[in-house]
């Protein structure tokens, strides 16, 4: 029965990935996506705790545990255990990292100087980020361009983007194997910069923040290489970014709620706690 279950929840979530976007429901962009996103592997951690809880022994209606699904909860959830102990290591490095880099303030903000010719700018860390941003940059950039790259930033701090992408990162590694995880990975961090750039351009021109991403999308591709700090940063440009970043410019001069982000509907979150109403079944 357990078997059964784990089969059942595994279609579930495969389903979610494949079908999840023509949900009649209404929501948001940012809704759709983190739900379709997150919900697949929340709903098999949760059927692996579920079966881990009622063991390899008794039944359950009528149906007899078998080691062999109990196995397979343990492996997959000892998986997602050995991944987030991997990603806490690198995130906690990354940190250790960019505690040697040189400090300075530019326009009364605090921020971590790196060493390269990279326009390169990023928040680092996990609830209280810092801002690093790099030599290049500022060779790049004028005050104003400059101004707009830090608020765009700032907007990251604002809605710790750092802290909640860190764990959105864990999930997309333990269900790299389901479909469209890539696919909705990119388009989280394209809705994550669109927020930083609507949410910027309240206190900068947004033509100015516009032309900040023109001018740093130039320079980088005359640069071959990026050297990112990892799994703790929400950075200002991302290379594999490139290819959207027409609807990148276009979205903060939209004044529709296409982009508006609206949180997650956590009536239908609800539903990773489904495998845990089969334990007291099990005898």
């Amino acid at each position: 029965m357990h078997l059964m279950m784990i089969v059942t929840m595994l279609t579930v979530a495969i389903g979610v990935r494949l079908f999840g976007r023509f949900c009649p429901y209404q929501m948001s962009r940012w809704q759709r996506s983190l739900i379709v996103f997150m919900l697949p592997p929340l709903l098999l951690l949760m059927t692996a705790i579920a079966v881990i809880a009622m063991g390899y022994h008794g039944e359950m209606l009528g149906f007899r545990a078998s080691r062999f699904s109990y196995c397979l909860a343990v492996a997959f959830l000892g998986f997602a255990i050995i991944r987030a102990i991997e990603i806490n290591y690198q995130g906690w490095s990354s940190l250790q990292q960019i505690k040697h880099y040189p400090q300075k303030k530019i326009d009364n903000n605090p921020v971590r100087m790196i060493e390269t010719n990279l326009p390169y700018s990023a928040q680092v860390g996990f609830w209280n980020s810092e801002l690093v941003i790099s030599h290049g940059l500022l060779a790049t950039l004028d005050k104003d361009h400059l101004k707009a790259v830090i608020a765009h930033e700032q907007a990251h701090a604002y809605y710790h983007d750092t802290f909640w992408f860190f764990w959105l990162g864990w999930l997309k590694r333990i269900s790299f194997w389901l479909p469209k995880t890539n696919q909705l990975w990119q388009e989280l961090l394209l809705l994550r910069e669109i927020r930083a750039d609507q949410q910027a351009a309240h206190t900068v021109d947004p033509l100015i923040l516009a032309e900040s991403l023109l001018i740093i999308a130039q320079e980088i591709n005359h640069i071959a290489t990026a050297k990112p700090l990892g799994v703790v940063e929400a950075t200002f440009h991302d290379l594999d970014m490139d290819n959207r970043l027409e609807e990148r410019i276009n979205a903060l001069f939209n004044e529709s709620d296409y982009f508006r982000f609206d949180g997650i509907d956590w009536h239908l979150m609800l539903l990773i706690l489904l495998p845990l109403v089969s334990i007291p079944f099990h005898r």
